[in-house]
């Protein structure tokens, strides 16, 4: 069957390029662009894949803003940008849906190179409020009057950054809009007629000025009455509008509001906008997926999909031809619990990403998800480890780069038995340059104590967690990539690694190739061409960034012409810890040749991971490229011209 049915209706839609022409639409003519939107982007990632739920349920909300605000003077930022498709569809891109999440398309967040609608760029969540707060006082200082609009969801709530922003705006009293898009929330009565119309006169002008009005009659009271007064109205308000906490920060809380009902949403945001407060807080309540029946009722398999099927919601297959690194680190974890009552799982809101779905299922009491809280999940292991357990904290490389302080400071510095799980370590694909695990090899081997491995595939994978598991005087780390291993017969239980020693692959004689990760199938695959070149090839397999195995590469540098290291990490990483040693070891004197092969010192824009690796430089062509330069030959085995022997 088709992956598509007939090409919504989009009467409306057709006549959108940018905001200005949602302004000029009449107001009961929004729902109907509503839904034209939301069929279009179905329609648009049945076909591309992509991040569908979240912006599913902000649709309305998407065309209310773009009627009420004056996009892109006015600035809107969205939180993470799982939700920006309709944003995106407004905002003259919608002809470029097609190739959004592919090699030179649109990206799936926002970004602030493709579109002046794109004020802010974000792929992490939480950031939102701090940007917004950021924007509103260079508006302020500059002297300028345009809105500025925070639309955060719910889970990004769970972050602390998104608290301490809400902390400062409120010190700094600057006008700042924060819209609060909760869709762990069922839309009942609380968010019906009764609050919408509480919703419309609490943020009206008039009701702001009689309350400004009576807080300075208030004031010539005693002290004691106007305490009272200020608690009666905080309690009242608290009880008919549950905003307690954000009025406590310092912020004017409305709602909540049904963010499907225009006639709900337009007013609330035209007095929010007309009204010239301080922070304002607008709870919007959505329904993730709203629309599309299969990704209302499966929230977390719509969330993010490949292709599919409109008609019945089936996802195409991945194509995996063996089980993920994910899936293989979750079946050892588990193993290792099974072995080890001490052994726990700790994740910060990405459970079924990591793996760690699986391992809550069977030892639910010692699984925790913290939430998008990735510094408190470091700490949190750094506190369980010194009680003796010992916690895998598992999260994305990208992720845990938030958590950078606690993991020095916390686990380092005291050298705690806290495991790392690194999950998307290397290039990641159509997330583009936000997910990519470029740096944690070079944030992770810089710091004392830190045993650091990098799996070269699914089997070396089982033995790091198990050596990982075995490892309670230090810190270790265990990175690995997305996508499928090598199709290697797992066993049935992991082998502890000798720390710091590496292996070899192959021996030869006239180059050696060091590899740290999966890298290691293109090193292989190098070697050969190289043979038929008449040059014998050393594969190594590192498998520690740290601490090195400094015997093996001492022997490695003084029996080869060359030594080429490779790694899916970024600059400072494994290949400048090698320079270093043989650099102090004084073995380059003697005319060795060492080339490093890395990610490149660049951003790189998301495409398929096999195009975004032979841009990086690092496929078996490279490796064998890179070698025959270094011995001043090319291809044919002759002398390159221009190059002294």
């Amino acid at each position: 069957m088709s992956l598509r049915l007939e090409k919504p209706v989009t009467d409306l839609l057709d006549q959108i390029r940018c905001s200005d022409d949602v302004r000029k639409l009449r107001q009961d003519q929004l729902q109907q662009l509503a839904d034209e939107v939301r069929a279009d982007m179905i329609d648009t990632v049945s076909q591309t894949g992509g991040h569908l739920g979240a912006g599913l349920g902000v649709v309305e909300l998407t065309v209310a803003l773009h009627y009420v605000f004056n996009l892109p003077r006015d600035k809107l930022i969205w939180d993470v940008g799982h939700q920006c498709y309709p944003h995106k569809i407004l905002t003259g891109r919608r002809n470029r849906m097609h190739t959004i999440r592919q090699g030179g398309g649109l990206a799936g967040f926002t970004k602030r190179c493709e579109s002046d609608y794109d004020p802010f760029g974000a792929g992490h969540s939480s950031t939102s409020i701090s940007a917004g707060l950021g924007m509103a006082i260079g508006r302020d200082l500059q002297g300028s009057d345009e809105n500025i609009i925070a639309v955060i969801g719910d889970g990004s709530m769970s972050a602390g950054m998104a608290y301490e922003a809400m902390n400062n705006a409120g010190a700094l009293k600057s006008r700042l809009i924060v819209i609060l898009n909760d869709n762990d929330m069922s839309i009942a009565p609380p968010v019906g007629a009764m609050s919408a119309y509480l919703a419309r006169l609490l943020s009206s002008r008039s009701y702001l000025n009689l309350r400004d009005f009576a807080k300075n009659i208030v004031k010539r009271f005693p002290r004691t009455i106007g305490e009272k007064a200020k608690r009666a109205e905080e309690f009242a308000r608290g009880m008919a509008m549950g905003g307690t906490l954000f009025e406590e920060l310092g912020f004017y809380y409305v709602g909540p509001v049904d963010g499907h009902n225009m006639d709900h949403l337009l007013p609330v945001l035209e007095n929010v906008r007309d009204a010239g407060q301080g922070p304002v807080l607008i709870h919007v309540v959505t329904k993730k997926g709203k629309g599309y029946r299969f990704a209302e009722e499966a929230k977390d398999k719509f969330h993010g999909v490949s292709k599919f099927n409109i008609v019945t919601g089936a996802q195409s297959k991945s194509g995996l031809k063996a089980p993920s690194y994910t899936s293989i680190f979750a079946d050892a974890l588990i193993g290792e619990a099974r072995r080890d009552d001490k052994v726990i799982a700790i994740t910060a809101a990405m459970p079924s990403g990591t793996g760690l779905d699986k391992f809550a299922e069977i030892f639910p009491e010692r699984c925790f998800d913290v939430g998008i809280a990735e510094q408190h999940a470091v700490t949190f292991a750094a506190g369980m480890a010194t009680t003796g357990f010992k916690p895998f904290v598992t999260i994305y490389s990208t992720f845990l780069q938030r958590a950078y302080d606690q993991v020095v400071h916390d686990v380092a510095v005291q050298n705690l038995p806290v495991r790392f799980a690194i999950d998307r370590a290397g290039l990641v694909g159509a997330d583009g340059p936000t997910h990519a695990g470029s740096f944690d090899i070079t944030y992770l081997a810089s710091l004392p104590n830190f045993v650091v491995m990098a799996a070269a595939d699914e089997v070396e994978l089982v033995n790091m967690v198990a050596t990982a598991a075995s490892i309670n005087d230090r810190p270790s780390a265990v990175r690995y990539p997305r996508g499928e291993g090598v199709g290697l017969t797992l066993p049935e239980k992991g082998k502890i690694l000798e720390i710091g020693k590496g292996r070899i692959i192959q021996q030869g004689k006239h180059i050696a190739i060091l590899s740290l990760g999966t890298r290691l199938q293109e090193a292989v695959k190098a070697a050969e061409t190289l043979k038929a070149h008449g040059l014998t090839t050393t594969v190594a397999d590192a498998r520690f960034a740290k601490p090195l195995d400094h015997a093996m590469i001492r022997d490695l540098a003084l029996s080869h012409d060359v030594v080429v290291t490779i790694e899916e990490g970024a600059i400072g990483g494994f290949g400048s810890h090698i320079l270093d040693y043989l650099t102090n070891e004084g073995l380059l004197e003697s005319g060795l040749k060492v080339r490093t092969l890395k990610l490149p010192d660049i951003f790189q824009e998301q495409n398929s991971p096999e195009i975004m690796y032979q841009q990086a430089g690092l496929t078996a062509a490279d490796i064998v490229e890179t070698a025959l330069k270094a011995l001043h030959r090319n291809d044919t085995g002759s002398t390159l011209l221009g190059t002294d022997g």
